[in-house]
């Protein structure tokens, strides 16, 4: 199975960390005031997007051919109402613009925690989306997944990261104003 490092100990890190090494990848997590070195052949930054900025100026080098999986909803949390990214961007878009050496994915940013735990939404399996320009890396990721008990669809090129983003905002404000709850979301039923 694959390698993977993962930038986040938190739920999300650990939520993602838990599936993979379900599935029988090799999993490494990196936190906040840690300082390590890159192993895994997929690098997942499994923190907010402002945090981005610092992992790449610090691992940019390490992260060089690598594949690397933005998780982020570029969410302004002064207000909670836009995305803090230029209209028609996204964060992965703007971290494969730092990265133009390693392959962005946007993945895990339309699901919460608590789905990636139980691996379901609503008794459906839960199910991750995967953009980016690297069909490889999407399919190492999509089968690492598989493997650890969650679906994965590749949901197209980077530029969909636009639309993805539009979704976990959406999801994001509605369990902020309690319209749903934290163990719930969309759930893709095939």
């Amino acid at each position: 199975m694959a390698r993977f490092t993962i930038f986040g100990t938190g739920k999300m890190g650990g939520a993602i960390g838990s599936i993979l090494t379900d599935g029988g990848s090799t999993v490494t997590h990196i936190g906040h005031e840690q300082t390590g070195t890159i192993d895994g052949d997929v690098v997942i930054l499994a923190v907010p997007y402002h945090a981005t900025s610092d992992i790449i100026a610090t691992y940019g080098d390490q992260l060089a051919g690598k594949v690397v999986v933005d998780i982020s909803n570029p969410l302004n949390f002064e207000t909670f109402d836009s995305l803090v990214v230029p209209v028609g961007s996204s964060a992965a878009a703007e971290i494969a613009a730092k990265l133009p050496d390693s392959k962005v994915l946007k993945a895990f940013n339309t699901t919460f925690a608590a789905t990636l735990g139980s691996k379901k939404i609503d008794g459906q399996q839960t199910t991750v989306l995967i953009a980016g320009d690297d069909d490889a890396g999407k399919k190492v990721l999509a089968t690492a997944l598989e493997a650890g008990g969650v679906s994965a669809i590749d949901a197209g090129s980077l530029g969909r990261a636009h639309e993805l983003e539009a979704i976990g905002f959406l999801q994001l404000t509605l369990a902020i104003g309690e319209k749903i709850g934290w163990t719930g979301g969309f759930a893709v039923v095939r």
